[in-house]
């Protein structure tokens, strides 16, 4: 079992998310909106300065799962190169 966490700029979400659950049957998730930070090109705080926000989604998956989330993520990111779209896991006791 894997941990998924997926950190990308807000403006994608509705197609990520829609992109997982129509990939993988029965995906589940906790999403945390309006995430605030720093990554290699820009801040990302919700504020007048820096006004863009990410998002954060987690999920907890079986192996092939977690195979399948890495290519349906890496289509989306292809067609949004430029939204910040990261992808994490990490081994997860089930």
């Amino acid at each position: 079992m894997k941990r998924m966490e997926l950190i990308a700029n807000r403006s994608v979400e509705k197609e990520l998310i829609g992109t997982l659950e129509e990939g993988i049957s029965g995906f589940q998730y906790t999403l945390l909106p309006g995430v605030h930070g720093r990554g290699k090109a820009a801040y990302r705080m919700g504020t007048a300065t820096w006004p863009e926000e990410n998002f954060m989604l987690i999920s907890y998956l079986e192996n092939r799962e977690a195979d399948r989330a890495k290519v349906l993520t890496a289509e989306v990111k292809a067609r949004f190169p430029g939204e910040g779209i990261k992808l994490f896991f990490t081994e997860a006791e089930g």
